[in-house]
């Protein structure tokens, strides 16, 4: 079911309230202009589930030796996960910045789960909510979910490639978008793309 608030410019696809942005902007990371900040900048860690959680745990001996010391200790201390100033659990960070999963590779950081799970070392790759941005999802409650795009400075590279590319977001993240939602789901958003952007 597909639901269309043209007042709050809100669409509606099941259960789930989608912002237009995700039609309208043009979006592609591209790591050689940003380096990866976005797993470094900010002042909590990325949101996580309880059964996100248990995943990093089950990964975490096969990612250890990429994580710096920093990140090691900090995991040693507090776990991999914690509850932020707002009441989510968020991953663990170093000196109130980094994510403990960042690792570098020459000038780039890139998240040392997503990496492992690349390499054919694990089967699971990161949180959702880093496959999902910079779609921020948060939960209403009565098995409602939002969609909305987070504007940061440091992802201008990336909306330069994705109008180069002439990529919508919502092609940007199919990957993330049919592993959260499913297959079924991201149809119904094509299909409202397709309505929209004709």
């Amino acid at each position: 079911m597909v639901i269309m608030n043209k007042e709050l410019h809100i669409l509606q696809i099941r259960d789930v309230l989608v912002s237009p942005d995700i039609f309208t902007v043009k979006f592609c990371c591209d790591l050689d202009a940003c380096h990866g900040q976005c797993c470094v900048e900010g002042d909590a860690g990325a949101p996580v589930t309880l059964d996100e959680i248990g995943e990093i745990e089950h990964v975490l001996d096969t990612v250890w030796p990429d994580l710096s010391a920093s990140g090691q200790a900090a995991i040693d201390k507090q776990g991999v996960a914690y509850t932020d100033r707002d009441g989510e659990l968020v991953t663990s960070i170093v000196g109130n910045k980094d994510c403990v999963f960042t690792c570098y590779e020459k000038d780039c950081c890139l998240c040392a789960l997503e990496r492992a799970y690349r390499a054919g070392k694990t089967k699971w790759c990161k949180p959702i909510s880093c496959a999902l941005y910079p779609l921020r999802e948060k939960y209403f409650g009565n098995h409602t979910w939002g969609l909305n795009y987070h504007e940061w400075d440091i992802c201008k590279p990336a909306l330069k490639k994705g109008k180069e590319l002439d990529l919508p977001l919502y092609q940007f993240l199919k990957g993330p978008l049919t592993r959260r939602f499913g297959e079924e789901w991201y149809q119904e958003l094509c299909e409202v793309a397709e309505q929209i952007l004709a």
